[in-house]
C-alpha cells in the first residue's frame, strides 16, 4: 500500500477519490463522501477494490502535478520505450459522480495495463458485471458503475483488465460513472471534454481568490482542497474524505472523518472570507443553521453532510486497516458525546458572519440567546472535550474557555448592534466563567494552564487562549503556557502533540499507545508565537510545517516523527484551515483577538 502522502485528491464536491503515485485509485465512496466505498484497497488490499491505470513495463521515472489552480491531476511515467501521461479528475458535470482517466502518449510507445476491481460495500461485495459495446456495467443492490472506453476489455477472475499500447499523440480515455442501479445506463460523457471542462471550472474558481499575501500558492491550494471537501448540495464541509487512516501506525486511534465538525466552523468561515468566497461562506452558514436547529440541549459537535444526527459507529471486520491499523470504523460515536465547546464554536462562527453581513441575523439571534440560556445551567458540568476522549468526562480547560467565548461573542454583538438582551447578566456569567478557569485550570507553580481542572497534564488547545481573546498575548500566563507546551508537548522535530497520551498505557483519551504530532496544534503554536512577539520563530515553524505537505500541497491530520511520515485522515480540512489561518496571521491579514472587551 502506498504511503499516505503519496496520494493525490480528485473530487467533484459530492465525493472524492485518492490516487496513488503508481496510478491506482485506492479509495472512492459514491455517491457521497460518507457513502460506502467501491474502492477500499486503502484499508485492505487490491482485492477490496481499486482502479489502476499505469505502464505494464518498468517505470524509470515519474512526476505528477495538478494543472495550475485546479483539481485535475497529471501523472507522467517514463519507460525505456517512451513516456505517457495519465490525467485524472472527477467530472465537474455529468449524469452522476464520474471519474475520468485519460491516457496520452507523449513519446515513443508505452505498453499500458488497466486493472479494475469494483467492490461495493467497503470492499466486501463483488458486483455482477456485464459487457457491452461501450464497456462494462457492474451492479450490486442499489449501486451501479458503468465503465466506458475504446480500449479492449477482458476479465481475469473477479477483475476487469485491459492491455493496450499508446503511441505518441494517441489518446485513450476511460470514464467510470455511478448511478442508482434502478435507473439503468447513464448518458455517456466524453473524457477529453470532461477534463477540459473540469479544468476550466476549477481555474475560474481559484483565480477569483482575493488572498494576495505571502504564501499565496500554499493558501490557494489549501482553499482548493477546502472547496473539494465541500458537499455542494448542502454547503457542509467534510473534515476528510477518508475513514480510519491511523493516528498511530498499527494502533487503534482510527476514526471516520467524513462528516462536518462544528469545531471547524469559525475557521472555515474565516478562510473562505479571506479568499473572497462569500457564497461558499454563506452556504456553510446556512448549513450550520439547519443542522443545529434543535433545542440547545441536543447540540452535537459533528453532523452528517446533510445535517444528519445519527452517525452510529461500527467496525468493518473484513478490512485489516491501513498497514494493519485496526479496527476500521465507519460512523462516529463522538456525535453522541457531551461537549461544551460546541456552543462557543457556534457563537464564534456567528460572530464571523456578523462581520461579513454587518447586521444581526433575525433568525439566528433568538437561537443564540437560547443557547446561552441553556449554557447557564450546564457550563459547570464536565464533558468529553475538543479531542473527543473515550475516557471519563472532565472539566477540560478548552471547553470552559469556549463557554467564555460563547458569552463573550453575544455580548460583543449586543453592544455593537444595540439589541435588547440582558447584557449585564451575561457579563456577570462571562466573568464568573473567566474566574473559574483562571482559578482551577492554572498551575501557578509551573506558570501554565493545564488540560483540565486539577491536572498536571498539558493540552495544546490552550494555545488558543490569546487567539480567542480570553487573555491578551502579553499576559504572563499566556507566555508561560506557550513555554510549557514547548518543553513538554513538542517532538524532537519541533512539532506539537495534542496532549500526553502516555507510553504503553491508557491516557486521558481512554486508548493505549501514542499518536503522532497533531499538525493543527503546530500551526496554533506558530500563531501564538507570532502574537507574543516571536515572529521569526513563528515563520520558521510555519515553513517547516509547509515542508510536510506532499508534492501536491496536501497535508494530513498528523505527522509521525519516528518514521517521517504523514498519518491520520487525508487530506484533512482542519489542517488546511489552520495553514490558511497561520499564513494570514503571519502576513497581517487577520486581526486578533476577537474579544468584546479587555479580559480580566
Amino acid at each position: 500500500m502506498a504511503l499516505i502522502e503519496d496520494y493525490g485528491l480528485i473530487g467533484d464536491m459530492r465525493t472524492a477519490a485518492l490516487v496513488s503515485r503508481e496510478g491506482s485509485i485506492d479509495w472512492l465512496c459514491v455517491p457521497r463522501f460518507d457513502s460506502d466505498a467501491v474502492f477500499a484497497a486503502l484499508l485492505g488490499d487490491e482485492s477490496n477494490g481499486r482502479w489502476k491505470v499505469a505502464p505494464s513495463c518498468e517505470v524509470t521515472a515519474s512526476t505528477r502535478r495538478y494543472r495550475e489552480g485546479t483539481l485535475v491531476l497529471e501523472n507522467e511515467y517514463e519507460t525505456s520505450t517512451g513516456t505517457v501521461k495519465v490525467t485524472d479528475c472527477m467530472a465537474a458535470e455529468g449524469p452522476g459522480p464520474t471519474v475520468v482517466r485519460v491516457v496520452e502518449g507523449l513519446r515513443g510507445t508505452v505498453e499500458m495495463r488497466m486493472d479494475l476491481a469494483i467492490r461495493f460495500g467497503y470492499g466486501l461485495t463483488v458486483p455482477w458485471v456485464r459487457s457491452s459495446d461501450e464497456g462494462i456495467s457492474a451492479v450490486a443492490g442499489p449501486d451501479a458503475l458503468f465503465l466506458r472506453t475504446e480500449a479492449p476489455l477482458s476479465s481475469e477472475g473477479m477483475t476487469t483488465v485491459s492491455d493496450f499500447e499508446v503511441g505518441e499523440g494517441e489518446v485513450v480515455p476511460f470514464t467510470l460513472t455511478w448511478q442508482p442501479s434502478h435507473k439503468g445506463q447513464p448518458v455517456a460523457i466524453d473524457g477529453d471534454w470532461a477534463v477540459e471542462n473540469t479544468e476550466r471550472r476549477w481555474a475560474e474558481w481559484s483565480t477569483a481568490c482575493d488572498y494576495d499575501g505571502e504564501w499565496r500558492p500554499e493558501v490557494v491550494r489549501s482553499l482548493i482542497t477546502l472547496k473539494a471537501l465541500t458537499f455542494e448540495e448542502t454547503g457542509a464541509i467534510c473534515a476528510a474524505p477518508t475513514t480510519s487512516l491511523p493516528e498511530a501506525l498499527g494502533g487503534e486511534r482510527n476514526w471516520d472523518y467524513r462528516y462536518c465538525w462544528l469545531r471547524d466552523a469559525a475557521l472555515s468561515i474565516e478562510a473562505l472570507m479571506l479568499g473572497g468566497y462569500t457564497d461558499e461562506a454563506l452556504a456553510f452558514g446556512a448549513w450550520l443553521q439547519r443542522a443545529t436547529a434543535s433545542h440547545p440541549s441536543q447540540a452535537q459537535i459533528l453532523y452528517g453532510l446533510g445535517g444528519e444526527r445519527r452517525l452510529s459507529e461500527e467496525t468493518l471486520d473484513w478490512l485489516p486497516g491501513y498497514e494493519g491499523s485496526s479496527p476500521v470504523r465507519i460512523g462516529n460515536a463522538a456525535s453522541e458525546q457531551f461537549q461544551l465547546d460546541v456552543f462557543g464554536e457556534l457563537l464564534d462562527a456567528a460572530d464571523r458572519f456578523r462581520s461579513l453581513s454587518g447586521k444581526i441575523d433575525p433568525v439566528g439571534w433568538p437561537r443564540q440567546i437560547a443557547a446561552l440560556e441553556h449554557l447557564k445551567g450546564v457550563w459547570r458540568e464536565p464533558d468529553e472535550g475538543i479531542w473527543e476522549v473515550r475516557g471519563p468526562r472532565r472539566h477540560f480547560t478548552h471547553s470552559k474557555i469556549m463557554v467564555w467565548v460563547a458569552f463573550d461573542r453575544v455580548i460583543k454583538a449586543a453592544e455593537e448592534f444595540d439589541v435588547e438582551c440582558d447584557v449585564e447578566g451575561l457579563r456577570f456569567i462571562r466573568d464568573e466563567v473567566h474566574t473559574d478557569i483562571t482559578t482551577n485550570a492554572y498551575d501557578a507553580d509551573r506558570n501554565t494552564f493545564t488540560q483540565y481542572y486539577g491536572s498536571e497534564e498539558l493540552d495544546a488547545a490552550t494555545l488558543l487562549i490569546p487567539a480567542m481573546g480570553f487573555l491578551p498575548p502579553d499576559d504572563a500566563r499566556v507566555i508561560g503556557t506557550i513555554e510549557a507546551i514547548e518543553r513538554e508537548l513538542m517532538t524532537e522535530d519541533g512539532f506539537v502533540l495534542r496532549y500526553s497520551t502516555g507510553s504503553g498505557r491508557h491516557g486521558v483519551d481512554g486508548l493505549s499507545g501514542k499518536e503522532g504530532a497533531f499538525l493543527p496544534c503546530s500551526f496554533w503554536l506558530a500563531d501564538a508565537l507570532a502574537m507574543v512577539g516571536r515572529r521569526d520563530e513563528a515563520v520558521e515553524l510555519f515553513e517547516r510545517l509547509l515542508g510536510l505537505c506532499n508534492d501536491l500541497g496536501l497535508i494530513s491530520e498528523e505527522y509521525d516523527p519516528a518514521t517521517d511520515r504523514l498519518i491520520g485522515n487525508f487530506p484533512q480540512a482542519f489542517t488546511h484551515l489552520a495553514l490558511i489561518n497561520t499564513a494570514s496571521v503571519l502576513g497581517g491579514f487577520k486581526l486578533l483577538p476577537r474579544a468584546s472587551a479587555a479580559p480580566l
